[in-house]
């Protein structure tokens, strides 16, 4: 095994999380992988399963326990009623010990709890908070969820729902970064720092290269590069990225066209060319291919 796989850089920190659904969980698997010790620290859940095992208060746990399971594998979870007195004295103990929280409550909910970044830097100076927001600032409190930030951000053009949940999966990333920095700045600084993660700046920075025009129909990346789309193939599609010219002049052979200059790829003639040769091919016979002719591909299946 690899220095890299072993090395774990949040060994001895330890992470509380009050965050539900996707994000946050996400985001703290990936910080448990880093070496943190963590803690879940859920609702009360609607009973218990007929195993008589406690019902899971996150959402995730009631609409997919597998992916639950994924996420908080090798993190401890307990259910807790923030809003006793009794909730509160047992999330106290364990933030006295912690070096982080993560919550994904809206501000309002939070300062209900009594668990703002004031009242949290107040009561326990060493320990540093990332919150993960919907929007950024005066926005914070708005209801969303990922498609409503994909929409915003314009990675929604259709009527099809995203084929994942993008905005939720890079705001995990974004709150893992945060939370590498402000467990940075409290060990240089002594004291607890706090940053706030809106999905919807996840989704925007998603959306960047579409900004840019790259994603476009008019796009490198966005279709206009024959060597840069999907194609149907004889028993299903395949996805060629033959951008670089090296690429493109391989697979311009590998079609029985001409070798390509840097406007070629971005003739409709070409894109025919290439979806008529495509149809010639199996799936297997594009594999074969790709290694014989340093081509990079995925054949896909139709389902």
């Amino acid at each position: 095994m690899s220095s890299s796989s072993t090395f774990k850089p949040l060994r001895g920190r330890r992470i509380v999380s009050l965050a539900l659904n996707l994000p946050g969980p996400a985001a703290l698997m990936r910080l448990g992988e880093l070496g943190a010790r963590c803690l879940k620290v859920e609702p009360p859940g609607p009973g218990q399963t007929p195993a008589g095992r406690p019902i899971s208060g996150d959402p995730m746990g009631q609409y997919n326990i597998g992916a639950y399971n994924t996420l908080h594998e090798g993190v401890r979870v307990v259910q807790v009623d923030l809003k006793t007195e009794r909730g509160h004295a047992q999330l106290a103990r364990e933030l006295a010990k912690a070096d982080l929280l993560l919550t994904s409550f809206r501000p309002s909910a939070l300062h209900k709890l009594g668990l703002n970044w004031k009242a949290v830097h107040r009561a326990h100076p060493a320990l540093s908070m990332v919150e993960i927001v919907g929007a950024p600032g005066e926005r914070a409190d708005e209801p969303g969820h990922d498609l409503t930030y994909l929409a915003e951000a314009g990675l929604v053009p259709g009527t099809d729902l995203p084929p994942s949940l993008l905005a939720d999966m890079a705001g995990a990333l974004l709150t893992v970064e945060a939370s590498l920095a402000v467990l940075m700045q409290a060990a240089a600084r002594g004291k607890g720092a706090h940053r706030q993660v809106a999905l919807s700046d996840a989704a925007a920075w998603l959306a960047l290269p579409r900004h840019w025009g790259l994603t476009l129909p008019s796009g490198a990346v966005g279709g206009a590069h024959a060597g840069y789309r999907v194609y149907p193939c004889k028993d299903g599609r395949v996805a060629i990225a033959a951008l670089e010219p090296h690429f493109a002049a391989s697979l311009f052979a590998a079609a029985g066209l001409p070798p390509p200059d840097a406007r070629a790829p971005f003739a409709p003639p070409a894109r025919e060319a290439i979806a008529a040769w495509a149809l010639t091919k199996t799936r297997r016979q594009l594999d074969a291919l790709a290694v014989a002719r340093d081509i990079p591909l995925c054949t896909l299946s139709n389902k």
